[in-house]
């Protein structure tokens, strides 16, 4: 497939003026923005810096056996009219792209120290598998519950917000941690209600509950995967690109945006080629669009330090492993597992903020062959394709380098070097004891195991802190307080995980959505 993706842009400044629109990067929203770009009759052309597309939802292969998918573990709302197939009907792809259902009695089990909870689709089945759990708080779950549904648009029970009386500020200004005071829910509690907060990388005490509430909506509407990983979602809307009269091209680094007359006007590659079309959308880090490709000079003061006090989501750390298991000798359904070894998750965010790598990590384990089994691209038959997750520090100090991957002269230098070594085989043996301690047994005949640090996913994103999931999703950086799709410099757009509809497949395929259907309205 990659094949008919120009990788260079030797030979190619004549041909670029034919585009009537430029995207900064290939990551999911920059895709889906020009897959409706071109579905709409204009000519995009996405620049991408790295070898491969898809930003975070690349997939890269070892061993010629086993494809990895960097950002597609689970997605929710797949079903009949659900968000997903809606989007991929309206670019003429859903027959390319098969979302295959997990385990619907429990898509994410979640290990505690005393207690192993199935998290199930469905609002009601949630609700009653809570009051089975915690029976002396069947009040604390149903107000969490109502208040909950009603952030996301559902009228609570009496039309009434069930937490006026008690939360002295809207939803839209608290955090999760104030909505679990309000509802006096006990520890052990607040740890199962908050299990999906490692999906967007900030604490309760920290988090947005509006944030927290879309993401858990998504799941009660089904969690899916994608038959064969990210490839056929990120190979459709490219295909849809090239259809439509537009191009990919990779190895194609964008070092700046070309603002004349306050206007964006194009851009300029790092090869020193320059590249113009009367629409630029940038599906890059929205610190290194502003601060570093438009340049502070072009922005108004007020913009320049809204975008300088951004603070970046935590990144992850990374274990991408392959063992000769066949998945059905696993003994699981179709799920996520969360290994939560303490009941002061705070403590291991606190840790990461620090820049201290977390004693006893929580892990999250995706294990792509038992959502998938037939896909002989994710493992041949008899093996298990699987990766282990968990929170880490985004200070570059922390992993033995002075500086970032994306400041630093040879992006790729700090890789070999004892510290760096070290603290990466650090990070990985600690959340190995966790899954021994907790599965004993359950890791074995490894075949291929690498690991991924916070420096890794600033190399080949460059986003800032190496975060997967753009800015923290904190009360006052959530939805309106995030940067805006039509920018404050005419031509330039925005789509990702930095604009108001937030991180992951969904949030950066609805941005790429909305920047597209924006600019097309502009143009008729």
């Amino acid at each position: 497939m990659w094949e008919s993706i120009i990788p260079s842009g030797k030979g190619e400044t004549a041909m670029a003026e034919q585009y009537d629109a430029i995207v900064i990067g290939s990551g999911i929203g920059g895709l889906t923005a020009a897959a409706f770009l071109a579905k709409g009759g204009l000519r995009p052309l996405v620049l991408e810096q790295h070898f491969l597309p898809g930003g975070n939802a690349m997939t890269f292969r070892r061993k010629k056996m086993f494809d990895f998918d960097v950002g597609l573990h689970y997605i929710g709302d797949c079903g009949p009219k659900g968000f997903f197939p809606s989007v991929m009907e309206q670019l003429g792809i859903a027959d390319q792209v098969e979302f295959v259902p997990m385990d619907q009695d429990g898509f994410d089990t979640v290990h505690f120290p005393d207690l192993t909870f199935r998290v199930p689709a469905g609002w009601d089945r949630y609700r009653e598998r809570l009051k089975a759990a915690f029976p002396q708080e069947a009040q604390a779950i149903d107000r969490y519950i109502d208040f909950i549904r009603m952030v996301v648009g559902h009228t609570p029970p009496g039309g009434r917000d069930p937490l006026r009386e008690v939360l002295s500020k809207s939803w839209s200004q608290s955090t999760l941690g104030e909505v679990f005071d309000a509802v006096e829910a006990s520890n052990r509690l607040r740890h199962v209600l908050a299990a999906q907060c490692g999906t967007y990388g900030a604490p309760p005490s920290k988090a947005s509950v509006g944030m927290h509430a879309m993401v858990t909506d998504s799941y009660m509407r089904g969690s899916y995967f994608v038959r064969g990983g990210a490839r056929p979602l990120v190979e459709g809307l490219v295909r849809v690109i090239e259809e439509g009269g537009g191009q990919v091209r990779l190895r194609s680094k964008v070092a700046r945006i070309i603002v004349e007359g306050g206007k964006a006007v194009g851009v300029g590659l790092a090869s020193g080629e320059q590249l113009r079309a009367p629409t630029i959308v940038s599906n890059a880090d929205a610190k290194r669009t502003f601060l570093e490709m438009v340049g502070e000079e072009n922005l108004s003061p007020s913009l320049a330090e809204r975008i300088k006090g951004y603070r970046m989501a935590l990144p992850l750390f990374v274990i991408y492993m392959a063992m000769e298991v066949d998945p059905s000798e696993l003994g699981l359904p179709s799920t996520n597992i969360s290994l939560v070894p303490t009941y002061d998750m705070e403590e291991q965010f606190a840790a990461c903020y620090e820049g201290r790598l977390p004693e006893r990590p929580s892990v999250f384990l995706s294990i792509a062959s038992l959502k998938d089994p037939l896909s002989e691209n994710i493992a041949p038959r008899g093996y298990t394709n699987l990766q282990l997750m968990t929170l880490a520090p985004a200070q570059p100090q922390t992993w033995g380098v002075s500086q970032s991957p994306a400041s630093a002269p040879t992006r790729s230098g700090y890789r070999h070097t004892p510290p760096y070594l070290a603290a990466k085989r650090e990070m990985e043996e600690r959340m190995l004891r966790v899954v021994e301690e907790r599965m004993p047994g359950f890791i074995r005949k490894v075949v291929w195991q690498e690991s991924a640090t916070p420096l890794t996913q600033e190399r080949f994103t460059l986003s800032s802190g190496g975060t997967s999931y753009g800015f923290e999703a904190t009360p006052d950086q959530f939805m309106a307080a995030r940067v805006p799709l039509q920018t404050e410099v005419p031509g330039l757009w925005m789509a990702g995980a930095n604009t108001l509809f937030g991180h992951g497949i969904q949030g950066c395929m609805m941005s790429g959505r909305a920047a597209a259907g924006a600019i097309l309205q502009q143009s008729r």
